[in-house]
């Protein structure tokens, strides 16, 4: 079973005896939280069913749930029961705690991707980091501290398989968009055999003259460097020609006079704000929200980058048409 492919909306729902069920299996480390469980009993209607491992009969998601059934002195629960190896069923407890109810802290997303990088070697530092809602580089740092680091390939978030050494599909890559700068990010992504943000990555270091394989400097970086980076591209957002382009695509019926067409125009004038302002907004957030809001800006981040790549290849189509 591939524990990042279950659509668990289409599993049966069965009423289970409290009794055989066991919630040893959460991957959060301090137990219930009383005042979660005080909001759920307090809640109109009926709780979504929990999700069990069915060979163990363990609780991977609804700890909560089934506290509040216990207190309300119910004997049964509604239940979607999932097959497969226990390890693959952790991995379903973390993601649906992730995403979900009440937030993992972050020291427990922490152990639970040590825990998927031992149960789950194989799996890129991006998978794992998309199951348990941490960056990509808290898991590779993990995975070295555990002297994991060494395997030749992993199994990215779309089931490819790829080398963790991508160098020579980074070489391929930039030769690739500099024959063809018309190609989008996934048809060279594609043909190359590496990730579409890899390829993004790549894309952006030949446009600002830098070499396609990274020399590991980025790394390397201080947080005060880090910091005046990113002031530094908050400055850039504030572009003259971008902001130009999109005037341009007001005045446009086509874009101007359409439903969808405002849409589309709403929201790049929504994201075309200034420097200054990204920087208020950024000083705003806070700190107890910062990882909840960097997870969703990175959602979101992967929706436009999606759609620009789709637009991309229209256009690519329409050309070779």
């Amino acid at each position: 079973m591939d524990p990042t492919g279950v659509d668990i909306a289409t599993l049966p729902v069965v009423e289970i005896e409290l009794s055989r069920l066991s919630s040893v299996y959460s991957p959060r480390t301090s137990g219930e939280d009383p005042e979660h469980v005080e909001t759920l009993l307090s809640a109109q209607g009926e709780l979504p069913p929990i999700l069990v491992h069915r060979p163990t009969m363990r609780v991977i998601d609804g700890l909560h749930r089934l506290k509040v059934a216990r207190v309300r002195g119910e004997t049964t629960i509604s239940v979607r029961l999932i097959d497969g190896t226990e390890s693959d069923a952790f991995v379903l407890a973390v993601e649906a705690n992730v995403r979900h109810g009440l937030p993992l802290s972050l020291a427990d997303r922490k152990r639970a991707a040590v825990r998927i990088i031992g149960t789950h070697p194989q799996w890129s530092d991006r998978r794992v980091a998309s199951a348990t809602g941490i960056s990509a580089g808290t898991v590779a740092d993990l995975r070295r501290r555990r002297g994991q680091g060494g395997d030749e390939a992993r199994i990215g978030r779309d089931g490819r398989i790829r080398p963790v050494d991508s160098s020579e599909g980074r070489r391929l890559a930039a030769e690739l968009i500099r024959s063809h700068p018309d190609l989008s990010l996934r048809q060279v992504a594609k043909q190359v055999g590496i990730s579409p943000e890899t390829v993004r990555d790549v894309r952006g270091r030949l446009e600002h003259g830098e070499s396609p394989i990274p020399d590991g400097s980025r790394r390397l970086r201080t947080k005060p460097e880090l910091l005046r980076r990113a002031e530094q591209d908050f400055g850039h957002v504030d572009g003259r020609d971008r902001q130009a382009v999109l005037e341009r695509l007001k005045a446009d019926p086509a874009l101007r006079l359409t439903e969808t067409g405002r849409i589309l125009l709403r929201m790049l004038s929504l994201h075309s704000i200034d420097g200054q302002e990204w920087e208020r907004i950024l000083r705003g957030v806070p700190p107890h929200w910062g990882t909840v809001v960097a997870r969703c800006a990175r959602d979101h981040a992967q929706i436009w980058a999606a759609f620009a790549d789709r637009l991309e290849g229209r256009a690519t189509d329409l050309a070779a048409g």
